[in-house]
Protein backbone atom coordinates (compact mmCIF):
# COMPACT_ATOMS: atom_id res chain seq x y z
CA UNK A 1 0.00 0.00 0.00
CA UNK A 2 1.40 3.39 -1.02
CA UNK A 3 2.69 5.71 0.18
CA UNK A 4 5.05 3.87 2.52
CA UNK A 5 7.74 6.06 4.04
CA UNK A 6 11.10 4.48 3.24
CA UNK A 7 13.33 3.34 6.10
CA UNK A 8 16.49 5.21 7.04
CA UNK A 9 18.61 2.78 5.03
CA UNK A 10 16.44 3.14 1.89
CA UNK A 11 18.20 3.53 -1.44
CA UNK A 12 17.45 5.87 -4.35
CA UNK A 13 14.97 3.44 -5.91
CA UNK A 14 12.96 3.24 -2.70
CA UNK A 15 12.70 7.02 -2.57
CA UNK A 16 11.78 7.26 -6.26
CA UNK A 17 9.03 4.67 -5.78
CA UNK A 18 7.79 6.56 -2.72
CA UNK A 19 7.73 9.82 -4.65
CA UNK A 20 5.78 8.29 -7.57
CA UNK A 21 3.40 5.99 -5.67
CA UNK A 22 5.33 2.91 -6.76
CA UNK A 23 5.21 3.67 -10.50
CA UNK A 24 8.48 4.16 -12.39
CA UNK A 25 9.60 4.21 -15.98
CA UNK A 26 11.92 1.52 -17.29
CA UNK A 27 14.50 4.23 -17.96
CA UNK A 28 14.34 5.41 -14.35
CA UNK A 29 14.68 1.87 -13.03
CA UNK A 30 17.62 0.94 -15.25
CA UNK A 31 19.50 4.06 -14.19
CA UNK A 32 19.44 2.69 -10.65
CA UNK A 33 19.52 -1.08 -11.31
CA UNK A 34 20.90 -3.25 -14.07
CA UNK A 35 18.62 -4.19 -16.95
CA UNK A 36 18.90 -7.83 -15.88
CA UNK A 37 17.76 -7.03 -12.35
CA UNK A 38 14.76 -5.08 -13.65
CA UNK A 39 13.79 -7.94 -16.00
CA UNK A 40 14.16 -10.38 -13.12
CA UNK A 41 11.77 -8.41 -10.92
CA UNK A 42 9.16 -8.45 -13.69
CA UNK A 43 9.59 -12.12 -14.63
CA UNK A 44 9.41 -13.24 -11.01
CA UNK A 45 6.12 -11.39 -10.54
CA UNK A 46 7.55 -9.08 -7.88
CA UNK A 47 6.99 -6.11 -10.21
CA UNK A 48 4.29 -5.53 -12.82
CA UNK A 49 4.81 -4.30 -16.35
CA UNK A 50 1.92 -1.88 -16.85
CA UNK A 51 2.67 -0.93 -20.43
CA UNK A 52 5.74 -0.38 -22.56
CA UNK A 53 8.21 1.66 -20.57
CA UNK A 54 6.19 1.84 -17.31
CA UNK A 55 6.54 -0.47 -14.32
CA UNK A 56 4.85 -0.93 -10.97
CA UNK A 57 7.30 -1.77 -8.18
CA UNK A 58 4.73 -4.16 -6.74
CA UNK A 59 2.22 -6.71 -7.99
CA UNK A 60 -1.19 -5.52 -6.76
CA UNK A 61 -4.04 -3.71 -8.49
CA UNK A 62 -3.41 -0.09 -9.35
CA UNK A 63 -4.61 2.48 -6.83
CA UNK A 64 -6.00 5.83 -7.98
CA UNK A 65 -2.68 7.58 -7.31
CA UNK A 66 -0.86 4.92 -9.30
CA UNK A 67 -3.31 5.25 -12.20
CA UNK A 68 -2.58 8.97 -12.35
CA UNK A 69 1.16 8.34 -12.37
CA UNK A 70 0.81 5.73 -15.12
CA UNK A 71 -1.16 8.24 -17.22
CA UNK A 72 1.57 10.86 -16.94
CA UNK A 73 4.60 8.58 -17.28
CA UNK A 74 3.17 6.53 -20.17
CA UNK A 75 2.38 9.71 -22.09
CA UNK A 76 5.98 10.88 -21.95
CA UNK A 77 8.10 13.94 -21.12
CA UNK A 78 6.23 17.17 -20.44
CA UNK A 79 2.91 15.45 -19.74
CA UNK A 80 0.69 16.82 -16.97
CA UNK A 81 -2.75 15.89 -15.66
CA UNK A 82 -5.34 18.24 -17.10
CA UNK A 83 -9.04 19.00 -17.50
CA UNK A 84 -11.51 17.25 -15.21
CA UNK A 85 -8.76 14.95 -13.91
CA UNK A 86 -6.60 17.83 -12.69
CA UNK A 87 -9.64 19.72 -11.36
CA UNK A 88 -10.74 16.68 -9.36
CA UNK A 89 -7.25 16.36 -7.90
CA UNK A 90 -7.56 20.02 -6.84
CA UNK A 91 -10.71 19.15 -4.90
CA UNK A 92 -13.51 20.03 -7.33
CA UNK A 93 -16.32 17.57 -6.64
CA UNK A 94 -18.90 16.13 -9.01
CA UNK A 95 -16.67 15.65 -12.07
CA UNK A 96 -16.41 12.42 -14.05
CA UNK A 97 -13.44 10.36 -12.79
CA UNK A 98 -12.80 8.67 -16.14
CA UNK A 99 -11.22 8.90 -18.61
CA UNK A 100 -8.00 10.42 -17.37
CA UNK A 101 -7.03 13.61 -19.22
CA UNK A 102 -3.39 14.47 -19.91
CA UNK A 103 -1.95 17.55 -21.63
CA UNK A 104 1.29 17.50 -23.61
CA UNK A 105 3.22 20.15 -25.60
CA UNK A 106 1.99 20.56 -29.17
CA UNK A 107 5.24 19.32 -30.70
CA UNK A 108 4.91 15.95 -28.96
CA UNK A 109 2.73 13.06 -30.02
CA UNK A 110 2.02 10.46 -27.35
CA UNK A 111 2.25 6.85 -28.47
CA UNK A 112 -1.27 5.62 -29.19
CA UNK A 113 0.00 2.04 -29.25
CA UNK A 114 1.15 2.26 -25.63
CA UNK A 115 -2.03 3.94 -24.39
CA UNK A 116 -4.17 1.47 -26.29
CA UNK A 117 -2.68 -1.50 -24.43
CA UNK A 118 -3.30 -0.54 -20.84
CA UNK A 119 -4.31 -3.23 -18.31
CA UNK A 120 -7.89 -3.74 -17.16
CA UNK A 121 -7.33 -1.93 -13.87
CA UNK A 122 -6.20 1.21 -15.70
CA UNK A 123 -8.78 3.74 -17.01
CA UNK A 124 -8.57 5.08 -20.55
CA UNK A 125 -6.21 8.01 -21.06
CA UNK A 126 -7.12 10.89 -23.37
CA UNK A 127 -4.16 12.97 -24.55
CA UNK A 128 -4.61 16.62 -25.54
CA UNK A 129 -1.97 18.83 -27.13
CA UNK A 130 -1.41 22.52 -26.53
CA UNK A 131 0.94 25.21 -27.77
CA UNK A 132 0.15 27.45 -24.78
CA UNK A 133 1.15 26.17 -21.37
CA UNK A 134 2.91 28.90 -19.39
CA UNK A 135 4.44 28.22 -16.00
CA UNK A 136 1.56 30.15 -14.40
CA UNK A 137 -0.82 27.44 -15.66
CA UNK A 138 1.07 24.65 -13.88
CA UNK A 139 0.54 23.38 -10.35
CA UNK A 140 3.40 22.01 -8.27
CA UNK A 141 1.97 18.60 -7.44
CA UNK A 142 2.73 14.90 -7.63
CA UNK A 143 1.89 13.92 -10.33
CA UNK A 144 2.29 17.29 -12.08
CA UNK A 145 -0.94 18.90 -13.22
CA UNK A 146 -2.35 22.14 -14.54
CA UNK A 147 -3.59 24.72 -12.04
CA UNK A 148 -7.27 24.61 -11.10
CA UNK A 149 -8.34 27.51 -13.32
CA UNK A 150 -6.61 26.07 -16.42
CA UNK A 151 -8.00 22.62 -15.58
CA UNK A 152 -11.58 23.93 -15.46
CA UNK A 153 -11.26 25.97 -18.66
CA UNK A 154 -9.85 22.94 -20.47
CA UNK A 155 -12.51 20.67 -18.99
CA UNK A 156 -15.22 23.04 -20.21
CA UNK A 157 -13.72 23.03 -23.69
CA UNK A 158 -13.46 19.24 -23.77
CA UNK A 159 -16.91 18.60 -22.25
CA UNK A 160 -19.41 16.62 -24.29
CA UNK A 161 -22.22 19.18 -24.01
CA UNK A 162 -22.70 22.89 -23.33
CA UNK A 163 -24.56 22.09 -20.11
CA UNK A 164 -21.67 19.95 -18.90
CA UNK A 165 -19.19 22.71 -19.78
CA UNK A 166 -21.13 25.32 -17.80
CA UNK A 167 -21.71 22.96 -14.89
CA UNK A 168 -17.96 22.33 -14.65
CA UNK A 169 -17.13 26.04 -14.44
CA UNK A 170 -19.97 26.70 -11.99
CA UNK A 171 -18.86 23.81 -9.75
CA UNK A 172 -15.34 25.18 -9.43
CA UNK A 173 -16.58 28.62 -8.37
CA UNK A 174 -19.44 27.39 -6.20
CA UNK A 175 -17.09 25.11 -4.28
CA UNK A 176 -14.63 28.01 -3.83
CA UNK A 177 -11.82 26.18 -5.61
CA UNK A 178 -11.30 29.01 -8.10
CA UNK A 179 -12.47 32.57 -8.68
CA UNK A 180 -14.07 33.99 -11.83
CA UNK A 181 -11.09 36.34 -12.13
CA UNK A 182 -8.69 33.37 -12.28
CA UNK A 183 -10.80 31.72 -14.96
CA UNK A 184 -10.90 34.94 -16.96
CA UNK A 185 -7.12 35.27 -16.82
CA UNK A 186 -6.69 31.76 -18.21
CA UNK A 187 -9.22 32.31 -21.00
CA UNK A 188 -7.47 35.50 -22.08
CA UNK A 189 -4.22 33.56 -22.37
CA UNK A 190 -5.85 30.94 -24.62
CA UNK A 191 -7.08 32.74 -27.77
CA UNK A 192 -7.81 29.43 -29.51
CA UNK A 193 -9.50 27.65 -26.62
CA UNK A 194 -12.50 25.52 -27.50
CA UNK A 195 -15.84 27.13 -26.56
CA UNK A 196 -13.95 30.31 -25.70
CA UNK A 197 -16.95 32.60 -26.23
CA UNK A 198 -19.20 30.37 -24.15
CA UNK A 199 -16.64 30.15 -21.37
CA UNK A 200 -16.17 33.92 -21.28
CA UNK A 201 -19.94 34.49 -21.13
CA UNK A 202 -20.37 31.83 -18.45
CA UNK A 203 -17.61 33.32 -16.34
CA UNK A 204 -19.22 36.75 -16.71
CA UNK A 205 -22.54 35.30 -15.53
CA UNK A 206 -20.83 33.61 -12.58
CA UNK A 207 -19.19 36.91 -11.68
CA UNK A 208 -22.70 38.36 -11.52
CA UNK A 209 -23.64 35.79 -8.91
CA UNK A 210 -24.94 32.81 -10.88
CA UNK A 211 -23.18 29.95 -9.12
CA UNK A 212 -25.41 27.09 -10.26
CA UNK A 213 -26.13 25.83 -13.76
CA UNK A 214 -29.86 26.56 -13.34
CA UNK A 215 -29.10 30.23 -12.65
CA UNK A 216 -26.79 30.44 -15.66
CA UNK A 217 -29.60 29.06 -17.80
CA UNK A 218 -31.89 31.70 -16.33
CA UNK A 219 -29.60 34.60 -17.24
CA UNK A 220 -29.26 33.27 -20.79
CA UNK A 221 -33.04 32.92 -21.01
CA UNK A 222 -33.59 36.56 -20.03
CA UNK A 223 -31.02 37.78 -22.53
CA UNK A 224 -32.51 35.73 -25.38
CA UNK A 225 -36.09 36.89 -24.75
CA UNK A 226 -35.31 40.58 -24.43
CA UNK A 227 -36.04 40.78 -20.70
CA UNK A 228 -34.09 43.07 -18.37
CA UNK A 229 -31.19 41.38 -16.63
CA UNK A 230 -31.88 40.52 -12.99
CA UNK A 231 -29.49 40.84 -10.10
CA UNK A 232 -28.27 37.42 -9.00
CA UNK A 233 -27.72 36.14 -5.47
CA UNK A 234 -28.94 39.46 -4.06
CA UNK A 235 -28.54 40.06 -0.34
CA UNK A 236 -31.66 41.10 1.54
CA UNK A 237 -32.98 41.11 5.12
CA UNK A 238 -36.26 39.26 5.77
CA UNK A 239 -39.02 40.28 8.20
CA UNK A 240 -37.05 38.94 11.17
CA UNK A 241 -33.89 40.79 10.16
CA UNK A 242 -32.12 37.63 8.99
CA UNK A 243 -29.97 37.92 5.85
CA UNK A 244 -31.37 36.07 2.83
CA UNK A 245 -29.93 35.53 -0.63
CA UNK A 246 -32.32 35.81 -3.57
CA UNK A 247 -31.65 33.74 -6.72
CA UNK A 248 -32.80 36.52 -9.06
CA UNK A 249 -34.26 39.92 -8.21
CA UNK A 250 -35.51 42.88 -10.24
CA UNK A 251 -35.30 45.50 -7.53
CA UNK A 252 -36.87 48.25 -9.68
CA UNK A 253 -40.03 46.22 -10.20
CA UNK A 254 -40.05 44.27 -6.95
CA UNK A 255 -39.96 40.87 -8.64
CA UNK A 256 -38.12 37.99 -7.03
CA UNK A 257 -37.51 34.63 -8.75
CA UNK A 258 -36.41 31.40 -7.07
CA UNK A 259 -34.91 28.60 -9.17
CA UNK A 260 -35.38 25.32 -7.35
CA UNK A 261 -33.03 22.37 -7.66
CA UNK A 262 -33.75 18.84 -6.51
CA UNK A 263 -32.85 19.64 -2.88
CA UNK A 264 -35.91 21.86 -2.65
CA UNK A 265 -38.04 18.70 -2.75
CA UNK A 266 -36.76 17.73 0.71
CA UNK A 267 -39.41 18.48 3.34
CA UNK A 268 -36.99 20.54 5.47
CA UNK A 269 -36.05 22.77 2.54
CA UNK A 270 -39.70 22.94 1.50
CA UNK A 271 -40.74 24.41 4.86
CA UNK A 272 -37.86 26.90 4.85
CA UNK A 273 -38.68 27.92 1.27
CA UNK A 274 -42.32 28.55 2.17
CA UNK A 275 -41.31 30.80 5.06
CA UNK A 276 -38.91 32.73 2.84
CA UNK A 277 -41.59 33.08 0.17
CA UNK A 278 -44.07 34.40 2.75
CA UNK A 279 -41.49 36.94 3.93
CA UNK A 280 -41.13 38.21 0.36
CA UNK A 281 -44.88 38.44 -0.25
CA UNK A 282 -45.61 40.25 3.02
CA UNK A 283 -42.97 42.86 2.19
CA UNK A 284 -44.90 43.76 -0.97
CA UNK A 285 -42.72 42.07 -3.60
CA UNK A 286 -43.91 39.52 -6.14
CA UNK A 287 -42.29 36.10 -6.23
CA UNK A 288 -42.15 33.47 -8.97
CA UNK A 289 -40.67 30.00 -8.54
CA UNK A 290 -39.48 27.66 -11.27
CA UNK A 291 -37.90 24.20 -11.05
CA UNK A 292 -34.44 24.11 -12.63
CA UNK A 293 -35.49 21.55 -15.21
CA UNK A 294 -38.27 23.84 -16.47
CA UNK A 295 -35.80 26.68 -17.07
CA UNK A 296 -33.80 24.36 -19.32
CA UNK A 297 -36.60 22.37 -20.94
CA UNK A 298 -39.29 25.04 -21.46
CA UNK A 299 -37.54 28.41 -21.60
CA UNK A 300 -40.31 30.05 -23.68
CA UNK A 301 -42.90 29.19 -21.04
CA UNK A 302 -40.71 30.59 -18.25
CA UNK A 303 -39.95 33.75 -20.25
CA UNK A 304 -43.65 34.40 -20.87
CA UNK A 305 -44.40 34.13 -17.14
CA UNK A 306 -41.57 36.55 -16.39
CA UNK A 307 -42.74 38.98 -19.06
CA UNK A 308 -46.30 39.05 -17.65
CA UNK A 309 -45.05 39.54 -14.10
CA UNK A 310 -42.67 42.36 -15.08
CA UNK A 311 -45.33 44.15 -17.10
CA UNK A 312 -47.79 43.82 -14.20
CA UNK A 313 -45.12 45.38 -11.96
CA UNK A 314 -44.66 48.38 -14.28
CA UNK A 315 -41.94 47.33 -16.74
CA UNK A 316 -42.48 48.41 -20.32
CA UNK A 317 -40.78 46.48 -23.12
CA UNK A 318 -38.70 48.64 -25.46
CA UNK A 319 -39.95 46.71 -28.50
Amino acid sequence: MWPILPADEADALDWLAFDQAGVVTTAQATRLLTEGTVRGHVRSGRWRSICRGVLLTGNGRLTRDQQLWVAVLATGPGAVLAGATAAAEAGVRGLRPDPLHVLVPAHRRAGRTVLGRLPIDMPAVVVHRTSVLPVAHLQRARPPRTCTARALVDAAGWARTVDQAQATLAAGCQQRRVTPEELSAVVEALPRARRRALIRQTVADISGGAEALSELDFVRLCRRHGLPAPGLQQRRADASGRTRWLDAYWREWGLHVEIDGAHHMDVRHWAADMKRQNDVWTSGDRILRFPAWLVRARPDEVAESLRRALIAAGWRPTK
